[in-house]
C-alpha cells in the first residue's frame, strides 16, 4: 500500500475514533443526568409516599381509644373492641394498605410487644400473612424498630417510617409507618404501624425512567451527530493540515506554505504559527548546532577545572600536619555541583595555635564558589595577623560588605585552639550548632550563641565563648547539607539522625567518624538527587603531653 493511502487511512481512523469518544462521553452524560434525576425524583416520591402513608396512619389511629387499649388484653370492653376492630378491617381495605396491626410495647427495654389489633388484607400485593390473634405476645423485630418504639413512646418524633426494599421473611417490598397511641392525658400507650406495599410507589416512577432514558438516548443521539460534524470541519481539518506541514518539514527541513488563519479558534491558530515559527527556528538551530555543542564542550572543560581549583585550595592532605600528634583533623567536602559554595579550612597560626573553621555560601555554581574563595582569603589572612574570633569575623564581615552587589552572604564557624592548654576560642556566624564529645561521653550538640552572617550588615560585633577542652576530646562541625539531605519521600536526615551515626562509634577517629555519617545519609537518601553541598570536618584534641 503507498505511503500516502496508509497515512489517509490512520488519520480516518483517527477522525472517526474522536467522533465516536463524542458520541459515548454524550451517552455517558446522558445516562448519569438520567440517573440523578432518576434518583432525585424516587426521593420525593418516597418523601411524599412516607407522608401520605403517615397521614392514613395517623387517621386510622384517631378510631382507637387509647384509655381502654389495656382492657382489651384483659378482656374487658369487647363490644368497643370488635366495634373497633371492624373500623380498622374497613381502613385497611379502603386505603390499600397490606396490614394495620396495633402494639402494647414492653417499654422496660422495647425489646418485646403484645398485639391488640391485627387486620390483614393479602389481595393487596399477593401477600401471606397471618392475623394476630389478641395477646399475641413477640419479641422486637431488631434494634432499628427498638430505636423507633422509644422514639414514638418518649415523643422524641411525631412518626417513624421504616422501608424495607428487600424483606427477609419472603413478603414483597414495603413501608410501614408508626404513630403513636395517646391516652386523655396524651401519653403514648401504644403505636399503630400501617404496613403499605411499595409497588405503587415503583408504578408511579417507571413511566418516569422510561420516558427520560427515551428522551436522553435521543438527544444524546443527535448531539452526538451534531458534535461530531462541527467538530471535523472546525478543528480536525485544520489540525490535519498542521500536521502535514509538521511531517513534510520533518522530511525536508525546508520553509513551507504561510499556515496563517487556517482556523478562528485562537489554539489552532497559535498552533499554526508555532509550527511556522518552529520551522524557522529549526533552520536556525541546526545550522548552529556544532557551535553550540563546541560551547557546551568548553563550558564542561571550565565547569571541570573550577573543580579541580576548589579542590586544591582546600585542605586535602591528610594528615595535614604528620609530625604534630596533639591532635588528629580530617575533612570532606562533596558538592551538589561541579563547583560548591562549602568550604572548611585549618592552619597552624603559630606552633601554640590552630585554626578550624567551617563555612556555607548562599549561593551555588561559580559564584558562590567565588565568593567562598573570597570569604576563606580573608578569614585565613586575619588569622594570621593573630586576630582573636571574634575580630577575625568582623574585619571579615566589613570587607565583603563593601562590594557586595551579588548581595550573598556566608555562614560561618570558627575556633582558635591553643595547643598547649585546650582552650578553645569560638565564635558562630549564623551557621550550624557544633557538636562535642567529651572523654567517656557521647556526641551532643552544643547550642552556642550565634551571632549574623558575614557579609549582610556592615558594622556587626561576633561574640565569641570559651570551652576548655580535656584530651580525647572531639569537635564535629558541618554545614547544613547534612541534617538537611532529603530522600526521595521528601525527609530530611535530621540532627538526630546525625547524632546517631556519630554516636555509632564514639571512638572511631576523625576520618572514621566522617565516613560512618556519610554512609548513614547515603543510605538514607539512596538515589535521591542532592540539592545542597555535603561538608563536615572533624578535630579530635589529644593534649600537648602525647607522645
Amino acid at each position: 500500500m503507498p505511503k500516502t493511502d496508509m497515512q489517509k487511512k490512520i488519520r480516518t481512523s483517527m477522525e472517526y475514533s474522536i467522533v465516536i469518544a463524542i458520541m459515548v462521553l454524550l451517552a455517558i452524560f446522558g445516562i448519569v443526568s438520567s440517573i440523578i434525576g432518576y434518583i432525585t425524583v424516587s426521593d420525593t416520591f418516597t418523601k411524599e409516599y412516607s407522608t401520605s402513608t403517615y397521614h392514613m396512619a395517623d387517621t386510622a389511629a384517631t378510631v382507637i381509644v387509647g384509655d381502654n387499649l389495656h382492657s382489651y388484653l384483659e378482656g374487658e370492653n369487647q363490644d368497643e373492641y370488635r366495634r373497633t376492630r371492624k373500623q380498622l378491617n374497613s381502613f385497611c381495605k379502603k386505603l390499600n394498605v397490606s396490614m394495620i396491626y396495633v402494639l402494647e410495647v414492653d417499654t422496660s427495654d422495647y425489646g418485646r410487644f403484645v398485639s391488640i389489633f391485627n387486620p390483614v388484607n393479602n389481595s393487596v400485593d399477593n401477600s401471606s400473612y397471618v392475623e394476630w390473634e389478641l395477646g399475641h405476645k413477640r419479641d422486637t423485630t431488631n434494634n432499628e424498630y427498638r430505636q423507633k418504639y422509644r422514639n414514638l413512646y418518649e415523643g422524641t418524633s411525631k412518626y417513624e417510617t421504616v422501608f424495607r426494599t428487600k424483606p427477609t421473611d419472603g413478603q414483597h417490598p414495603h413501608v410501614t409507618t408508626m404513630v403513636p397511641i395517646l391516652n386523655s392525658d396524651d401519653e403514648t400507650v401504644g403505636i399503630l404501624c400501617m404496613q403499605r406495599p411499595i409497588s405503587e410507589l415503583q408504578e408511579q416512577l417507571r413511566p418516569y425512567l422510561v420516558k427520560i432514558g427515551i428522551s436522553t438516548i435521543i438527544l444524546a443521539v443527535f448531539a452526538s451527530f451534531f458534535a461530531a460534524s462541527y467538530f471535523r470541519k472546525q478543528i480536525v481539518a485544520p489540525i490535519r493540515k498542521v500536521s502535514d506541514e509538521a511531517t513534510r518539514f520533518a522530511r525536508e527541513n525546508t520553509k513551507g506554505d504561510s499556515l496563517s488563519n487556517i482556523s478562528h479558534y485562537e489554539e489552532i491558530s497559535s498552533l499554526s504559527e508555532a509550527i511556522e515559527k518552529m520551522e524557522s527556528e529549526m533552520l536556525s538551530y541546526i545550522s548552529n548546532l556544532t557551535k553550540i555543542t563546541a560551547e557546551k564542550e568548553r563550558i564542561g572543560t571550565e565547569m571541570k577545572l573550577a573543580n579541580e581549583i576548589q579542590y586544591t585550595s582546600l585542605p586535602h592532605v591528610f594528615p595535614p600536619f604528620p609530625d604534630r600528634n596533639e591532635f588528629d583533623i580530617y575533612a570532606v567536602m562533596d558538592p551538589a555541583r561541579e563547583v560548591g559554595g562549602d568550604f572548611y579550612d585549618f592552619f597552624l597560626i603559630d606552633d601554640d595555635h590552630l585554626c578550624v573553621t567551617i563555612a556555607d555560601v548562599s549561593g551555588k555554581g561559580v559564584p558562590g564558589a567565588l565568593f567562598m574563595m573570597i570569604s576563606k582569603i580573608i578569614i585565613q589572612n586575619c588569622a594570621m595577623m593573630g586576630k582573636p574570633v571574634g575580630e577575625i569575623l568582623e574585619l571579615t564581615n566589613d570587607a565583603l560588605c563593601a562590594n557586595n552587589q551579588v548581595e550573598m552572604f556566608v555562614t560561618v564557624w570558627i575556633g582558635i585552639l591553643e595547643i598547649s592548654t585546650g582552650r578553645l576560642v569560638a565564635a558562630n556566624a549564623g551557621h550550624e550548632y557544633p557538636v562535642f564529645k567529651m572523654p567517656g561521653g557521647s556526641y551532643e550538640l552544643y547550642k552556642d550563641k550565634h551571632s549574623f552572617v558575614i557579609g549582610g550588615i556592615e558594622d556587626l560585633n561576633y561574640m565569641e565563648y570559651e570551652m576548655q577542652l580535656k584530651p580525647g576530646t572531639k569537635i564535629f562541625v558541618y554545614t547544613d547539607g547534612v541534617p538537611e539531605a532529603t530522600n526521595a519521600n521528601n525527609q530530611m536526615f535530621g540532627i538526630d539522625r546525625m547524632l546517631d551515626a556519630l554516636n555509632e562509634d564514639k571512638d572511631a577517629d576523625p576520618k572514621c567518624l566522617l565516613m560512618n555519617v556519610r554512609r548513614a545519609v547515603d543510605d538514607f537518601v539512596q538515589d535521591a538527587e542532592p540539592f545542597d553541598d555535603l561538608t563536615m570536618l572533624c578535630v579530635e584534641y589529644n593534649g600537648s603531653q602525647t607522645v
